[in-house]
């Protein structure tokens, strides 16, 4: 269990690192949806760049797809049912994540090579609102997870009930931001911050679970599960 844990905890933090880096330093310097000429220009004359930043994406999926098995035997002692649920829809938010990575590497395929036009324009910020919806849905996906796993985390005798309740928090944050870009039409005017809130929530909510995981993971001593 401790070598599950320790796995699990560097996992967690390559999703950090990785997304951060993909998500701040590549798209926020590269992306702004209402200039679509500009941002198919960065793209293009940084392709390199934009590369990198797909790279990022795919270890951040391929991380998030281990945790869906090692959260599972970790949490599996607690519940019967639960972690099945807490798999479930981390998977969900995977798949959805796996589509919105595909509209990405679209973007870098049509790009590639290819001089700036109205018709390219056009087509680079449609995936990319294809690539913000798809990721959108599968968060609202990654909130019932980190529910599940709050709730899994309460009821254990080993995790921190602390962190179960930072772990729900940071489920209500995603909840709140993925809602309101779907459904509230005037979200654009307030999305510094809805993101600020998903992002403080989720990283003291998951953060605190992947240290207590590392923390765990690398210990000398045992715990009982």
């Amino acid at each position: 269990m401790k070598a599950m844990t320790k796995a699990s905890g560097i996992a967690y933090l390559l999703i950090f690192i990785s997304g951060f880096y993909a998500n701040f330093a590549i798209l926020e310097n590269l992306v702004d949806l209402d200039n679509s000429e500009q941002t198919t220009l960065n793209i293009i004359n940084d392709s390199i760049q934009f590369r990198h930043g797909l790279i990022a994406f795919f270890i951040m999926l391929i991380s998030d797809v281990f945790l869906i098995w090692s959260l599972f035997k970790i949490t599996e002692p607690t519940q019967k049912i639960v972690p099945y649920i807490a798999s479930l829809f981390r998977g969900l938010h995977a798949s959805f994540f796996l589509v919105a990575l595909v509209q990405l590497n679209k973007i870098y395929t049509i790009t590639s090579g290819k001089t700036n036009s109205s018709e390219l324009q056009t087509r680079v910020i449609d995936l990319f609102k294809k690539f913000d919806e798809f990721w959108t849905i599968g968060l609202l996906f990654f909130g019932i997870h980190l529910l599940s796993l709050g709730f899994l985390a309460f009821k254990s005798n080993y995790i921190n009930r602390f962190i179960s309740f930072l772990l729900i928090i940071a489920a209500l944050g995603y909840f709140i931001d993925g809602l309101s870009k779907l459904f509230l039409v005037s979200y654009n005017e307030y999305q510094s911050y809805f993101q600020a809130i998903v992002v403080f929530t989720g990283v003291i909510g998951e953060l605190s679970f992947t240290i207590w995981l590392l923390v765990k993971g690398f210990s000398q001593k045992t715990f009982n599960i």
